[in-house]
């Protein structure tokens, strides 16, 4: 069997979309934030289902490095029910390969319920408590980079096994995307995992959290992540565009235009940030980078789910040939 490419890590659910009739429902600003609010204590008609099997940051990025021609595959955990059935299924079908992937027999699958209102999204979840430990991994099979992202709070010492093994490894390199479980064990906890990343990628609002840097500063914000030990560092902006550095070069980038208004946006960063890494494994530079992962996000939520509007290298490339005049990189 041909080496890995990318082996992402994390977990994986299977996410059931109820979508929700626009006078069913209502969103109401409070001091709290934004409420999504129902009647309570009655039956409330939706609109209809929509069940996607394998999704979660980590098998997100996976289907998308397979879906980008590189060799991918998943290590995560799954339940010995029909949910990790449907699961491991629906990797293989999108070309992942599932070799890592645990079952545990005495164990439910994680699912999750998307109250899908308009264009945005609330979801209800649960991440049931699995044994996580390390695979064996055979020295062919050896991967060229790891992908890492959102993992259950239980999988503290997870973090642990995986440093440990990379240090066997110096030549395979990590790109981190950090959950929020990992983001809320702070800085000191992960540091091992920060160091020994050869990218990180994050929002705006994750930054500041995880550094304690100014909001209004991103170069503030890059050096302070560059300081945990990343050589990459990339930072998304919402509607505002994203910043990427390779330490000695920083660029800005705006958002790719939408054709028309978004769908649903469940998996747009994880769009945005796997087709990132995907290009600097193939060997862009962050600025080229950067030209992709806005195409693959805008993409996304014209679709529901995170993985039915990924694209192919091919159709990035015809993209980026329609992109309008100011759709390029700006040096900071």
């Amino acid at each position: 069997m041909s080496q890995i490419d990318v082996l992402s890590v994390g977990d994986v659910v299977t996410d059931a979309f109820i979508k929700l009739l626009n006078d069913r429902a209502a969103v109401q600003k409070t001091e709290r934030g934004q409420l999504l609010t129902m009647p309570f204590g009655t039956k409330i008609p939706y609109d209809h289902t929509e069940v996607l099997n394998a999704v979660g940051n980590a098998p997100n990025a996976a289907v998308n490095f397979a879906k980008l021609g590189l060799k991918s595959g998943l290590v995560a955990n799954v339940g010995g029910d029909s949910a990790g059935r449907d699961i491991i299924n629906t990797l293989e079908h999108a070309d992942v390969d599932t070799r890592y992937v645990h079952i545990n027999p005495k164990k439910k699958s994680n699912y999750h319920y998307v109250l899908w209102y308009k264009e945005e999204r609330t979801i209800l979840i649960k991440h049931e408590e699995y044994d996580y430990h390390w695979p064996h991994l055979p020295a062919k099979e050896i991967p060229k980079w790891i992908y890492f992202s959102s993992i259950s709070k239980n999988a503290l010492d997870f973090h642990d096994d995986l440093v440990s093994w990379l240090g066997k490894y110096p030549e395979v390199k990590m790109a981190f995307q950090p959950g929020t479980f990992q983001m809320e064990a702070g800085v000191e906890r992960m540091k091992r995992v920060y160091a020994r990343s050869e990218l990180v990628a994050m929002n705006r609002e994750e930054a500041v959290y995880v550094t304690g840097g100014k909001y209004e500063d991103i170069n503030d914000l890059m050096d302070q992540l560059h300081s945990l030990g990343p050589k990459i560092v990339m930072i998304s902006d919402g509607p505002k565009g994203s910043y990427a550095s390779d330490g000695n070069n920083r660029f800005k980038m705006p958002i790719y235009p939408d054709p028309k208004p978004p769908v649903e946006r469940t998996g747009a960063g994880d769009a945005f940030t796997s087709t990132f890494v995907a290009a600097i494994v193939m060997g862009n530079t962050v600025d080229g980078a950067l030209q992709w992962a806005p195409i693959s996000s805008m993409n996304v939520v014209q679709h529901v789910g995170a993985q039915a509007g990924l694209l192919s290298e091919r159709e990035l490339a015809e993209y980026l040939k329609k992109a309008p005049a100011h759709y390029k990189p700006e040096r900071l």
